[in-house]
């Protein structure tokens, strides 16, 4: 991603509500579910990778989790969820950068946390910086939660073109080091009423 993409992901966040946007959800169910399962617990430690403006980080703090990140390439996003979280912001660790090229910590999380960020990246060179990062900072069979758009979802979001995934396709792009536990295929509803068929995955670090 370039820097402007950034000024893209910032101008729609200064420009309109966070509940008006496509990719907006009031209750994150599905991702919820899926770090339920991988184990999610007060001890956990978390990234939500693209978490911007999502109610996501409110859920785990919710479940007394102590240690959550939220990394977002919007400075606008991360705003708005520090104003929506008031004193509770202080309890969480964020980042304004990158997820290519962020310094994170070696072995440094539990559970890794993406809804929709994977999908953007368009060339073979950008999945492999991601993959590099989550394999660098997710623990020894660490879980990692990844949720795209499917291989009926849109082909643009945002103005931007995606790339869709099905399980065989993720698995390729993610290589040996992780293991599929799981996957379930949701329909996310945008604010406008439009459909947009997801899949969420659970993978295991092999090692």
């Amino acid at each position: 991603m370039s820097i402007d993409e950034q000024e893209h992901w910032d101008a729609l966040y200064r420009t309109r509500p966070a509940s008006t946007l496509s990719w907006f959800e009031s209750e994150p169910a599905a991702s919820l579910e899926l770090l339920e399962r991988a184990g999610l617990n007060r001890e956990s430690s978390v990234i939500d990778v693209g978490g911007g403006a999502s109610a996501l980080v409110d859920r785990v703090l919710a479940r007394g989790v102590g240690a959550i990140t939220v990394l977002d390439l919007s400075r606008a996003a991360l705003a708005a969820s520090r104003a929506r979280l008031g004193d509770a912001a202080h309890s969480v660790t964020w980042c304004e950068e990158n997820v290519l090229s962020a310094r994170l910590a070696v072995a440094a999380y539990d559970l890794w946390h993406d809804r929709a960020v994977f999908h953007f990246l368009a060339t073979a060179e950008q999945r492999e910086q991601y993959v590099a990062q989550l394999a660098r900072s997710l623990r020894p069979h660490g879980s990692a939660i990844i949720a795209a758009f499917a291989e009926d979802g849109p082909t643009r979001c945002s103005g931007l073109d995606v790339v869709r995934y099905g399980p065989d396709e993720l698995a390729s792009a993610l290589g040996s080091g992780f293991e599929l536990r799981e996957v379930l295929r949701k329909t996310h509803i945008t604010p406008a009423g439009v459909s947009q068929p997801f899949i969420y995955s659970r993978w295991s670090r092999s090692s």
